[in-house]
Order: structure tokens, then C-alpha cells, then sequence
């Protein structure tokens, strides 16, 4: 099969190195505006599979050009060109799917393609990160082995292995969409009803053997399109895992007006946005760099099966690979979007359409791929005979 990932940034770049590995991929492009950052890394890899194109995502000509080269296409540009991607590859009839971003409806705007692409026989997969993604496709695996499902709790964090205070924390995506998740409102379900909490609330206690006592709480955009998926279930909520104390010094910065999009102040003649001001600060500390991260998922889907109250729990800690310098958060999503593309190319995915993870993804298949590239994701069952 022959792949096409647009977006030399760091999970279209491990996508790729994942890609070229596999038999079943004859070819891979990778496509951006920055093709020496692209030819650098290329050199790196050494694959005759693999072959830089220059893109500007903005020019519709070159965007169709490039996808039509391939069967499948990985989105891997910010989430603003997701719908874009999207309607290219419906019109010249690709398969695509994208790492998602819950902002101004992206993931709605690419769902809305379903009929049209329905009709011209290709496959578009919005969401395919770690949260969105990863947690939608175990979710929707857990889902499947119950009769019932009541209740779907779900936990993910990309920590640093040594944290280092403040705060505690590195960056391992963009510092930018980490305020967004910590400022805009999260989605639950609750005794059946779809609500709105505030973010960085309702803090809980935590527990990986190897790191201990950690703190979960509320951040939007986790949970994506599994509130409409499984609409019917009792309760449903994301929670971001983070070292203790983490959320209680971020809500300080969100009280204080310090991480909202509109607060601007005057410095001198200029009006300068807050936001600008502490995300330019913050980003240099918290660069993740040479330091190892870790992703920590926990998910819990709880129902019934054949009358019998049951809970499929998937739990998942992978780290930095230090001999290729790929981070954990890295591994966990380039992997999941690498995977899901060849799934659609060798033909174990067939339907056509728009669909999210949950919906289409092999959860079985999905954690075999996985555990042969080295992120482990262990499966408890946990049964009760019915009260009579």
C-alpha cells in the first residue's frame, strides 16, 4: 500500500518511521512546507520507501496533487486543516484519517462527510491520537464484550518520569492546546444526562505501581465523540493524570485571568495578549527535551454481560525509547495512526464512511499491533454473579 502523511511534525515523523518498517507499506511520502526539517529526518530513516514532497497545506492544488498519491492519507497538520483534508480526500476519493482537535468542531465538521464519502467509497477516521483515539478504540473494545455498558471512566496523562517543581510537568504536544484543555469546559454524562464542567475540577486520587499516588481531574476534549456514541450510558468522563498538586497550581493561573483567550493588557504602547505572555514564558521551562515521559492510561468500561455485572479495564504505561529519542506520547499516538492507516490499506477495515475510532477499530487487533511495537496494554476482567 502506499501511504501519504502530510505534516513533518513530530507524530507525522514517527508515523513514518513506523511505517517504513512494515511489509505490508510499499510506499510512504511525507509532505510539508518545511522540506529540509523533512529531508533531515528522511536521511536519518534511510528507506528506499520513503520519498519528501514539497506541501503548502494552504494551496488546494498542491493538497490534492500530493494526497492522490497515495491510497491512504495521514492528517498530521494541525487540527485546523482536518475538515480540509477531509473533503480533499472524499472529492479525489482517498481514505484519511487525522489525530484529531476538539476545537471549533473540527471532529463534527469531518463526521458530517459520512454520507458523502459513503458514496464515493473511502474511509475517514477522525480522532486517532491517545485522547481522543486510543481511548475511544479500548472503549469501544470493552463496549463490545458487554451486553449493557452503564459506566465508562477513562484516565490518561503524559507525565515526565522525573518530575521537576513547580509544576511538575513537560510539555510533550503543544502548550497552547494544554491551556485550551484546561480552560474550556469538559463533557461528562451523569445519571444519564450530557453536563458541562469546569475544567481542572472534581480532583481525585490516582494509583500506578511505579509512580505511585498521582492526581486525575477533569479537561475537555477527551472524551470527543464518545458522549454521542454511547449516549445511553449511566456516567461517562475524562480525567487528565498529572503528579499532585498540578491541577491546584494551574487553577491559580486560570483565576486569575492569566490563561484566557481575550485578557490583554498594556505594556508601553502595546496591547499584549496574557495568554501570549505565559505560554511564551512557560514553553522554554517545560520543554520536554532530553528528559524521559511516560503516557498513563486507564480505562474502565462497566455493564453487564449475560445478566452478569462485569468491568473491562485497560491499563497502559509506555516511556521515551532512548535509543531513537521517541517520546512515550509519541510512541502511544504515531503508532495508533500508523496502525489504523494500514488496517484501511491491507483491507481488515472496510467499512466506508465516516467513522469514529470506537465505531471501526479492531480493539483485539488494535492492542496485537501495539504490544509488537513495544506499548503494552493489559486487559482485566473483573465479573460478579448477579444479586438474585
Amino acid at each position: 500500500m502506499k501511504v501519504v502523511v502530510v505534516g513533518a511534525g513530530l507524530m507525522g515523523k514517527e508515523a513514518v518511521r513506523d511505517l517504513v518498517k512494515s511489509d505490508g507499506v510499499t510506499k510512504v511520502y511525507l509532505a510539508d512546507l518545511n522540506v529540509k526539517m523533512a529531508e533531515e529526518f528522511a536521511k536519518q530513516l534511510k528507506s528506499d520507501k520513503l520519498e519528501v514532497r514539497l506541501l503548502d497545506a494552504t494551496n488546494d492544488v498542491e493538497l490534492r496533487e500530493v494526497m492522490a498519491l497515495g491510497e491512504v492519507v495521514i492528517n498530521a497538520l494541525f487540527y485546523t486543516f482536518n475538515e480540509k483534508v477531509a473533503r480533499t480526500a472524499v472529492d479525489i476519493g482517498v481514505h484519511a484519517i487525522d489525530l484529531g482537535g476538539h476545537i471549533g468542531g473540527a471532529t463534527d465538521a469531518v463526521l458530517g462527510l459520512k454520507e458523502k464519502a459513503e458514496a464515493k467509497g473511502v474511509t475517514i477516521i477522525p480522532d486517532l491520537g491517545v485522547a481522543p483515539g486510543m481511548i475511544n478504540i479500548l472503549t469501544g473494545y470493552g463496549a463490545s464484550k458487554l451486553n449493557k455498558v452503564d459506566s465508562i471512566k477513562l484516565y490518561v496523562g503524559g507525565i515526565p518520569v522525573k518530575p521537576e517543581p513547580p509544576l511538575n510537568y513537560n510539555v510533550v504536544f503543544s502548550l497552547e492546546g494544554v491551556f485550551d484543555h484546561y480552560t474550556d469546559p469538559s463533557h461528562v454524562i451523569r445519571n444519564g444526562q450530557l453536563l458541562e464542567v469546569p475544567s481542572l475540577s472534581e480532583v481525585e486520587a490516582i494509583h500506578f505501581d511505579e509512580f505511585g499516588e498521582l492526581e486525575a481531574f477533569h479537561t475537555s476534549g477527551g472524551t470527543s465523540t464518545l458522549t454521542k456514541t454511547f449516549s445511553n450510558v449511566q456516567t461517562l468522563e475524562y480525567k487528565t493524570i498529572r503528579y499532585k498538586g498540578h491541577a491546584e497550581k494551574f487553577q491559580l493561573l486560570v483565576d486569575l485571568g492569566l490563561l484566557s483567550r481575550d485578557n490583554e493588557v498594556t505594556v508601553g504602547d502595546k496591547r499584549v495578549k496574557v495568554r501570549d505572555v505565559m505560554r511564551e514564558q512557560l514553553s522554554p521551562q517545560l520543554r520536554l527535551g532530553d528528559k524521559s515521559d511516560a503516557v498513563l492510561l486507564r480505562v474502565i468500561v462497566s455493564g453487564e454481560a449475560h445478566g452478569i455485572p462485569a468491568t473491562y479495564e485497560y491499563n497502559m504505561v509506555t516511556k521515551k525509547d532512548l535509543s531513537i529519542n521517541e517520546t512515550a506520547m509519541a510512541r502511544a499516538t504515531a503508532n495508533t495512526i500508523s496502525i489504523v492507516a494500514q488496517m484501511i490499506g491491507n483491507g481488515m477495515i472496510t467499512k466506508r464512511g465516516v467513522h469514529p475510532p470506537e465505531n471501526i477499530v479492531p480493539g483485539e487487533h488494535y492492542i496485537e499491533e501495539m504490544r509488537k511495537r513495544g506499548v503494552v496494554i493489559e486487559e482485566t476482567i473483573r465479573t460478579q454473579e448477579a444479586h438474585v
